[in-house]
């Protein structure tokens, strides 16, 4: 970006249900222009990723170590990255000198011109005083004296030392590299520190600005040396933008970067979703695009864990109109869930790299892989036998494995069968702050509830806190200006970061944890279908169906969502970045305001029928049927003819209207297409209809919290039988107590959107 400085603000929290894609055609064209440059100069590709989660005196971290393996196995089988030229630095291997040695060693000294070059870190972030370089105008553009830092293990002795790297040292050693395709990731933040509801936070809360050790000046010195740049030109160079290449921050300066508990390991929030997006993309994206594409993917269930982080990305390339793709490197062609990474004759280990995070816990013994020939089609299948975290074990099943060579690692895995168990539990963690007592209260309470866990934090994902409102957590949620603000003394259901709370959940002050938790009874059920149903959609936007989907303004040609799922295809409209300049890249997820009527369009693209069913999930977590609304048609209601074209609400015909309405904050409508008949969902809701005078009638059901599981149940049923029907021919058998779910025959649509006030 020539000598300009440019930062593009992400909104990210986390969810692979919310909506991803963008429409920019000509960026799109720009970077594959760069990735054939590339692709024919065929350069070196080096990394070095860093993962601390060692730190001494309290302030261990859990995840780090993962990101780095996430980053590896990435790096390795998407962007085609040879083994030998990815150095790992972990917990005592990442000293202050192990980093900087490393830097020099491997990144500098090795770099060509035209080369890639990729510096991952998770770890504590922080910020250190910078009053020997700070004047007025550094002061005006920081609006402090201080710099961003990245700890070593050893960044804080018991003596007190501080070790930190700065950023101006990270500045220094880009600009020694000798290319310009550099990517610098950082999932790291600058405040906050200590513990938040599930999550733990990367920074120390160091409380006041420490100043930079000695040997970080004098280091610095020695690079100025090197580059053969004055102490002033090195601040003007600062002040333009970073060094070259890109920098890809997971939290703003003031905001929280997350250690995330997931189903079984940990890793960095931002890490892991960005990585699992790139699994699933089929195509090279310019920086810009799938960044912007990772917010849309993330932004819904971050609302609903209440874990707001806006990676900041700024960038620097020699020609101004260059927006080269992702880790200047075109992608592999194929998007997978899974890869091979060892083979013992028939027995596979698998790296799980590309599962949402969210259907993880699904992904257990028996679910079935395709694996992917040279042209995406499937050769042949491999059953998962085992899973701890995102390293699996299966074997190769032998429905078609005659005459094919043998399996290699490296080779591309997709999901076939997911086999969902009958008895997906919801996932309570009881907050830490409550005494001993009312913690055994709630626990017993809870688990007396058939398919409710309740456990500890930070030991496992959880879909919500059972909590107490003390007065320090209501005057923390004043400041932020909620439209939910329970009574102090009252119980209910936090967020995963209890920096939200879930709406209509509080009592009033003073009730007893028992009668909390029976009044909870019914939406803690409500709560348990809208995860059977996540859990049965899977990674959403992925799909062989080709169906698409629209939200649009009712009346209005006026398209606020698109998606068009097919492997990775999602579209939505979005403005065109303007080079040289903030980008607009906030209009990720739209912001629809109290009273808006909206309408969904989906279009059957396929030769065959499919069936058709609309949910909407609230940021309460309450769940509403859409369609099917017509109560006397008969038993194919929901059937959307090959070619056909779908309108909710349909003119002149339906008696209703969509208008967004309370509660605020984000929401997701899910469109559910399938070639298996959905029968036995249908003849449900239709008893559900009945009892609600719409017998024969068309109109929306409002489904009772108590009747969810039940509904929600039965089209788990419809799509386990048509699964279970059509695998028989292929040699392939589920066992009992599993749901199979055949990805070849569903597709599953998420659009995302925010309530918000009028005026908002």
């Amino acid at each position: 970006m020539s000598q300009i400085k440019r930062r593009q603000f992400l909104q990210f929290s986390a969810s692979a249900l919310a909506t991803i894609g963008l429409s920019q055609y000509d960026i799109m064209q720009e970077g594959n222009k760069y990735a054939q440059v590339l692709a024919q100069s065929t350069p070196r590709k080096l990394a070095l990723l860093v993962g601390v989660n060692a730190y001494p005196n309290g302030l261990a971290l859990g995840g780090c170590v993962n990101d780095v393996s996430l980053q590896q196995e990435l790096l390795i089988h998407r962007f085609g990255f040879n083994p030998q030229d990815i150095k790992t630095l972990t917990d005592g291997q990442a000293t202050r000198q192990g980093i900087l040695t490393a830097f020099e060693e491997h990144l500098i000294k090795q770099a060509k011109p035209g080369d890639v070059v990729v510096f991952h870190f998770s770890g504590h972030g922080d910020r250190i005083s910078d009053k020997p370089s700070c004047d007025e105008i550094a002061l005006k553009l920081s609006k402090e004296c201080a710099n961003s830092t990245f700890l070593p293990v050893d960044a804080r002795s018991q003596g007190g030392a501080i070790r930190d790297i700065m950023g101006h040292t990270l500045f220094l050693l880009m600009s020694a590299v000798k290319t310009e395709n550099v990517t610098v990731v950082l999932d790291s933040c600058h405040s906050g520190g200590g513990k938040r509801g599930n999550f733990l936070v990367r920074s120390p809360n160091t409380p006041n600005l420490p100043s930079p050790s000695s040997e970080e000046l004098e280091y610095q010195q020695q690079l100025l040396k090197k580059l053969k740049l004055s102490p002033q030109e090195f601040v003007e160079k600062r002040r333009k933008g970073i060094a070259k290449g890109v920098v890809i921050a997971g939290a703003k300066r003031e905001q929280l970067a997350s250690d995330a508990t997931f189903n079984g390991f940990s890793a960095g929030a931002f890490t892991y979703l960005f990585t699992q997006y790139l699994w699933q993309q089929t195509s090279n994206e310019s920086f810009t695009r799938a960044l912007v594409n990772v917010s849309r993917s993330t932004k819904i269930v971050a609302g609903v864990q209440g874990n707001y982080q806006e990676p900041e990305f700024e960038s620097n390339f020699p020609n101004k109109n260059a927006n080269p793709p992702i880790y200047f490197t075109p992608l592999s062609s194929q998007s997978a869930d899974a890869v091979i990474t060892k083979v013992n004759g028939n027995q596979v280990d698998l790296w799980l790299g590309g599962i949402d995070s969210q259907t993880l816990e699904a992904f257990n013994n028996k679910t079935i892989f395709s694996v992917l020939d040279a042209q995406g089609g499937e050769s042949r299948l491999v059953q998962l036998e085992s899973r701890m975290g995102l390293t699996g074990r299966g074997k190769l099943l032998d429905t078609k494995a005659r005459g094919l060579s043998q399996l290699k690692p490296g080779t591309l895995l997709q999901e076939r069968i997911r086999s969902i168990p009958e008895n997906v539990t919801l996932k309570i963690g009881l907050d830490d702050t409550l005494d001993s007592s009312t913690t055994q209260q709630a626990k017993q309470a809870l688990q007396s509830i058939k398919r409710v866990e309740a456990l500890p934090l930070r030991t496992s994902d959880v879909q919500y806190i059972f909590g107490h409102m003390t007065e320090a957590k209501y005057h923390e949620l004043q400041k932020t200006k909620t439209s939910y603000l329970p009574p102090v003394g009252s119980f209910g259901l936090f967020l995963p970061t209890q920096d939200k709370v879930l709406p209509g959940s509080f009592g009033e002050s003073n009730e007893a944890v028992s009668a909390a938790v029976t009044r909870l009874h019914p939406k803690l059920k409500s709560l348990l279908a809208a995860r059977v149903v996540k859990q049965m959609l899977g990674n959403t936007n992925t799909s062989r169906i080709a169906v698409k989907a629209s939200m649009t303004i009712a009346g209005s040609t006026k398209i606020l969502s698109e998606i068009s799922p097919s492997r990775g295809i999602q579209k939505v409209s979005s403005a065109k970045p303007v080079a040289n300049s903030v980008n607009s890249l906030d209009k990720d997820v739209p912001k629809l305001s109290v009273g808006t009527q909206i309408a969904f369009q989906i279009i059957n693209k396929e030769s065959v029928p499919v069936y058709i069913s609309l949910l909407v999930i609230d940021s309460s977590g309450e769940m509403a049927i859409i369609f099917p609304n017509d109560w006397a048609a008969a038993k194919d209601a929901t059937l959307l003819g090959a070619g056909q074209k779908l309108i909710i609400p349909q003119t002149g015909i339906d008696n209703f209207v969509l208008t967004i309405g309370e509660p605020f904050g984000f929401s997701e409508a899910l469109v559910i297409a399938s070639t298996t008949p959905l029968r036995d969902s249908l003849k449900v809701l239709k008893e559900v209809a009945t009892s609600r005078g719409l017998a024969g009638k068309r109109g929306l059901v409002s489904v009772a919290d108590d009747e969810l599981l039940n509904v929600t149940n039965s089209l788990l049923d419809d799509l386990d039988s048509g699964t279970r029907g059509a695998i028989v021919a292929e040699g392939i058998t589920l066992p009992q107590g599993v749901r199979g779910i055949d990805t070849n025959k569903l597709a599953a649509m998420s659009i995302g959107f925010e309530v918000v006030a009028k005026g908002s």
